[in-house]
Parts: C-alpha cells; sequence; structure tokens
C-alpha cells in the first residue's frame, strides 16, 4: 500500500509527503530522519493520509495536495 499523507509541523505549517509505510515514515520525520523540512519543525503530527494502491497514484495525490491554499489542505481534514 503507498499513502500520501500531511503533517502539522510544531510551528503551524503543514508538510505533504507519500511513503511506502506511514508508521515508519511518521517516526522517521519525528527522529530528524525525515524530509529537511520537518527537520527544523519538530515533532511533527500526522493529521491527513490517503492509500493507494501505487507509487504513482500516491505521488500524482502529493502533487495535487501541494498545489492546494491552506485553507483547502485543512477542509480534508478535521482537528
Amino acid at each position: 500500500m503507498n499513502y500520501t499523507y500531511i503533517v502539522r509541523c510544531s510551528d503551524g505549517t503543514y508538510y505533504t509527503g507519500w511513503t511506502n509505510h506511514l508508521e515508519k515514515r511518521i517516526e522517521a520525520h519525528n527522529s530528524g530522519r525525515g524530509a529537511k523540512y520537518t527537520k527544523p519543525r519538530l515533532p511533527v503530527e500526522l493529521v491527513y493520509y490517503e492509500c493507494f494502491e501505487t507509487k504513482q497514484e500516491a505521488m500524482r495525490r502529493e502533487a495535487q495536495i501541494k498545489k492546494l491554499s491552506r485553507a483547502q489542505k485543512e477542509a480534508l481534514f478535521v482537528y
């Protein structure tokens, strides 16, 4: 299974990514081994994810979400 996800960083910003192992990826972000963007903004909290059969679908959705405004991203999930 492949996932597109959004995490909320400690500074209130959002990071969108994709992975084939969601729990492991969130752990990597929170241990400082995730993306350069999240490393200085720890800890991160998973706020949204979607499941896909293929890597290509997950990557396509990641690109779509990254183009959304903050308000549009927040409309995807409920606090």
